[in-house]
């Protein structure tokens, strides 16, 4: 693309967020545009197909801490006019050479010294746009299929230990028919206008500049003979079913990645990668913190006060936890090794107060009550002490 085209490019309005968004508005914002403009929600729908493609390509750059740092920063260089300079050239501050002098603006993206260099900066972001090293186009990098989202739920349960899910996914597949070539033959040929870089270079003065080769669309390839089922594009659009592996301790919200999972890409290109968003449904019995899971056991006070041997339940068979003497409402046991992934179970038990005693029950607890106080036991003496 031309260098103008990319600096009006504005991925945080692409996804509907100002340039001072957090990373969580930005991340909420990606996940309701690829929900609502999903491929799979909206068949034959171009225009939600491409606000999609969008978002994700704006989420890629603004998602990442680094990538956000360098657009950032580039896209203030280009406001401010400092980037390409009225008179024709870059108006770097403290000064710039240009290609005749030893550096250049290619020196700009790959020496590192003005902070935008290495994966991931503005060297990568701009990688398709100027002609690194000065010297002959660098070979285009293969593109690869898009990237597919999709949404599943589980139970608790099935988070925690791992489960293996059958899901359908609707997209673009290689084609049965050429086997993913976009050749009849299989065989497509070198570009004569790039001569298989993929690239074409223009010089402007001082400066190189590189695009991608308009006439086999970056590939290094021509399709002389396309494929009769595809027309070429070596994809074509079916439903499929995959299996997905869901690992063991997947937590609500996270993300599981399956490389090479997405759609297909064009002429047999590598595919994209498929990106399950899971959401896991509450439990009865427990919640998690991290690798531990929490369960609350009522108690009687007997056995808070005398001490007693309590089942437990865990997410396998229940166990006997010794409940030491004088134990509080409120107080928590470990048990080692019963949780998530190694966790622990953190048991918290209340003391659960009868609401309909027999008069065998009311009178031994009459009898207790008056014992109690002649023993001197008030539960509230030094609770007084501190709110006098």
């Amino acid at each position: 693309m031309a260098e103008s085209e990319w600096a009006n490019k504005d991925y945080y309005a692409d996804l509907g967020v100002s340039s001072s968004a957090s990373a969580d508005e930005i991340k909420r914002a990606y996940r309701k545009l690829a929900r609502e403009n999903h491929p799979d929600t909206n068949p034959g729908d171009p225009a939600a197909e491409e606000r999609f493609k969008k978002a994700a390509e704006a989420y890629d750059v603004v998602g990442d801490s680094k990538k956000r740092k360098d657009y950032d920063e580039f896209k203030a260089m280009v406001g401010s006019g400092r980037f390409f300079g009225g008179n024709g050239g870059p108006g770097f501050p403290g000064g710039f050479r240009t290609s005749t002098d030893g550096g250049g603006f290619s020196e700009f993206f790959t020496q590192g010294g003005s902070g935008f260099a290495g994966e991931g900066g503005i060297g990568d972001i701009l990688g398709g746009l100027f002609n690194r090293g000065g010297g002959a186009s660098r070979t285009a990098q293969p593109s690869r299929g898009a990237d597919v989202e999709t949404h599943i739920t589980l139970d608790f349960r099935e988070a925690v230990e791992g489960t293996v899910i059958p899901i359908q996914l609707t997209g673009d597949a290689p084609c049965g028919t050429c086997h993913g070539s976009g050749s009849k033959s299989g065989n497509p040929t070198t570009c004569p206008t790039c001569h298989g870089t993929g690239f074409t270079s223009e010089q402007k003065g001082a400066f190189g500049f590189s695009a991608p080769c308009t006439d086999c669309g970056g590939s290094g390839k021509k399709i002389t003979d396309p494929c009769s089922n595809c027309h070429g594009t070596g994809t074509v659009r079916r439903t499929r079913s995959i299996t997905v592996r869901i690992p063991e301790g997947v937590r609500d919200g996270q993300k599981v990645r399956l490389a090479g999972q997405g759609e297909a890409g064009p002429n047999g290109k590598p595919s994209g990668d498929l990106f399950v968003n899971v959401t896991v449904r509450p439990d009865k019995v427990f919640t998690r913190d991290g690798n531990d899971l929490e369960v609350t056991v009522p108690v009687t006070f007997a056995e808070a006060a005398l001490g007693d041997t309590i089942t437990v339940p865990t997410l396998g068979k229940p166990v006997k936890v010794k409940l030491p003497a004088g134990t509080p409402s409120g107080r928590t046991l470990r048990i080692k090794g019963r949780g998530v992934k190694g966790g622990d179970l953190m048991v918290t038990v209340t003391v659960t107060v009868p609401t309909h005693l027999d008069p065998a029950a009311t009178s031994a607890l009459r009898s207790y009550a008056q014992a109690e106080k002649d023993s001197g036991f008030t539960p509230r003496e030094d609770w007084m002490k501190q709110h006098k």
